[in-house]
């Protein structure tokens, strides 16, 4: 979901600077629920570094295709929240897209403001609709294939409507725009039929390491009910 440089550009790429300090803002806020909820300061900063390099990966090793305004990258965030909450996984996406940048890729560094927007902000309108279709009886381990689909199409719902956005806003409504749009956001919803397979994979693993309960290395929900 890199936005190609050149979408937004000039006075109007200040906005992104703006999103992007309130996505961060989010996730600075989850991370301190985290804190105080979830492992306290050590689990946060051990599930951090997971998720920073995970999603270092995700950009930077995983199959990754430009199509029209952007780019298709398996991002996995259902997965990340799942395993690791949503605080690390905020802050992963943020760190592991600014490695990444910095590292490798430096013509995106101008356009981070609108990258981190578009992984964080869905991130956690994802995590609002996990309290709503997840029973607080449920441990995370044990959600099932509807559950994972909704917080996945949500997720990925959410980075093609904020790439819809910056392009319409950087380039307008011609046909053209319009066309690359919607190619971007057909190649881009594939993602959702391999997603919630690797969450319900990965989960499955998961219960084999019920005995790191509690060590702040996971999501304490992902092995325990919220009640």
């Amino acid at each position: 979901m890199h936005i190609e440089p050149g979408v937004v550009d000039g006075a109007k790429i200040i906005l992104s600077y703006a999103t992007g300090a309130a996505a961060i803002g989010l996730a600075g806020k989850l991370a301190k629920d985290a804190i105080r909820q979830d492992g306290g300061l050590s689990g946060l900063v051990i599930r951090t570094i997971f998720t920073s390099a995970l999603v270092f990966c995700f950009f930077e090793i995983f199959p990754h295709h430009a199509v029209g305004v952007s780019e298709v990258h398996l991002i996995l965030g259902s997965t990340l929240f799942l395993i690791f909450g949503a605080g690390p996984a905020m802050l992963g996406l943020a760190i592991g897209l600014l490695a990444q940048g910095l590292l490798f890729a430096p013509f995106d560094l101008p356009q981070y403001g609108m990258n981190v927007t578009t992984l964080i902000v869905p991130l956690y309108a994802m995590s609002l609709l996990a309290k709503r279709i997840i029973p607080a009886a449920t441990a995370y381990k044990d959600v099932t294939y509807a559950q994972a689909f909704a917080l996945s199409t949500s997720y990925q719902g959410g980075i093609v409507v904020w790439v819809g956005f910056w392009a319409l806003y950087g380039h307008g409504f011609g046909a053209e725009n319009l066309a690359n749009v919607a190619t971007f956001g057909a190649a881009y919803m594939t993602v959702i039929i391999l997603e919630p397979l690797v969450d319900l994979g990965v989960l499955a693993g998961a219960k084999a390491l019920h005995r790191f309960s509690g060590t702040g290395l996971f999501h304490k929900r992902l092995f325990q009910p919220a009640i």
